[in-house]
């Protein structure tokens, strides 16, 4: 029970940017999270070892990794240990996390006379995620012992004790019905499309043949960029129009049907650096332009994305390419809804079928002619009453004076 006796003010909490999730470069251990003395934080290092036995990827425990260090970044404000956190911590938390500021930032600061910059709101998502992952975290040490009795962050309490999908209708997707209490709602948005014009302006400010080639491959094949950063060079099949990925949940090997300028551009790519980099089957198919060539990372490929944004000044995201290529293979009458489905790796046809509506730009811009035209046509007369004939109004009416 949350009781009377926490004064806390989150308003006036400093969370300092303390500790760091380090990358190891260990396939036992790809991520590890520190402390402020250097130390590593063995409850972390033990439930992110529960997540590749139960096969998440290293993304996911990176993504993971991060969610645990603004908790414990929040438990070093407020000194409570990890293992004595109540749930008065697990409300303050998500109280600061969804209102208050990021901790401030000073890897940019020039000299200790500058301020730290701070980095802006999180995002609604960021909240749940963060809260989801907590909740496990501490399901985790619960279970197995080393942590408090009671989870800190808890599920609704009618939601509580249900079976979970007790009550479905099997006509209808299932969702999951176990929402934890300090869960923040989400709005649900409609994926972001960018429209052919832009995407032209988009594409001719790109500076190589490289990052042509992959954003063609991105808008073709409708990849997500981990796919599609991760393949190699043996996966590439020119003649058929064929790459191969590897999918973000399932891990599953697919081929993915790409356009044939995607297979230009990789040509053009790749004879740019003939002899210059390696293009064995299994060396990376995607690196970078100078040297030493490494393989090309996603935040790379997004600093790419943003150089470009930059010129054009817009805001678009390499995800948004996903859904570019959604949209436009979605709304292709010619093309079957399942077809679109397996090609984007969704597990059910209702995720897809948000694509089959018109992107909000269209809309708009539809709406906008409407009421153009609206007030270019010009009112109609009013209607005139017809007049009834009199030998009409005999027979109705016999003998009445009109």
């Amino acid at each position: 029970m949350i009781g009377d006796e926490s004064e806390r003010d989150p308003a006036a909490l400093a969370v300092a940017r303390v500790g760091r999730l380090e990358a190891t470069g260990s396939p036992w251990e790809p991520y590890r999270v520190i402390d402020p003395t250097g130390e590593v934080i063995g409850p972390v290092g033990e439930f992110l070892k529960e997540l590749q036995a139960s096969g998440r990827s290293e993304a996911t425990q990176r993504s993971y990794g991060h969610d645990l260090l603004r908790w414990f970044r929040f438990l070093w404000a407020v000194q409570v240990p990890w293992d004595q956190a109540t749930r008065v911590e697990a409300r303050d938390f998500c109280r600061w996390v969804q209102t208050g500021s990021k901790p401030a930032s000073v890897r940019w600061k020039q000299s200790d006379a500058l301020p730290a910059v701070s980095g802006g709101k999180y995002a609604p998502t960021t909240a749940a995620h963060g809260e989801s992952v907590l909740r496990a975290f501490y399901d985790f040490h619960v279970d197995t012992g080393a942590g408090p009795m009671v989870n800190p962050f808890p599920l609704v309490r009618e939601r509580r004790r249900k079976r979970l999908a007790a009550h479905h209708n099997p006509m209808l997707p299932h969702r999951n019905e176990r929402v934890g209490l300090y869960r923040p709602k989400l709005v649900d948005r409609s994926p972001r499309c960018i429209p052919d014009e832009k995407f032209n302006e988009l594409f001719a400010g790109l500076g190589s043949h490289r990052d042509r080639a992959l954003v063609a491959f991105f808008v073709s094949t409708g990849a997500r960029a981990s796919e599609l950063l991760g393949v190699r060079c043996g996966d590439v099949d020119a003649g058929s129009q064929l790459i191969t990925v590897i999918r973000k949940g399932s891990r599953a090997t697919q081929q993915l049907p790409a356009s044939p300028d995607a297979f230009v551009w990789l040509r053009l790519y790749q004879a740019q650096f003939h002899g210059q980099i390696q293009t064995r089957r299994d060396d990376p198919l995607w690196q970078t332009l100078r040297r030493p060539f490494r393989p090309l990372t996603y935040h790379a490929a997004r600093a790419m994305f943003i150089r470009v944004n930059s010129i054009l000044g817009t805001d678009y995201s390499i995800h948004d390419l996903r859904h570019t290529a959604a949209y436009r293979m979605a709304r292709d009458p010619d093309m079957p809804l399942a077809d679109v489905q397996w090609i984007l790796g969704h597990a059910q046809l209702s995720t897809t079928q948000i694509y089959t509506s018109a992107p909000v730009e269209e809309t708009i811009a539809t709406i906008l002619a409407h009421h153009a035209r609206r007030a270019a046509t010009p009112s109609a007369p009013a209607a005139i009453t017809p007049e009834y004939r009199s030998e009409s109004m005999d027979v109705l009416f016999p003998g009445a004076s009109r």
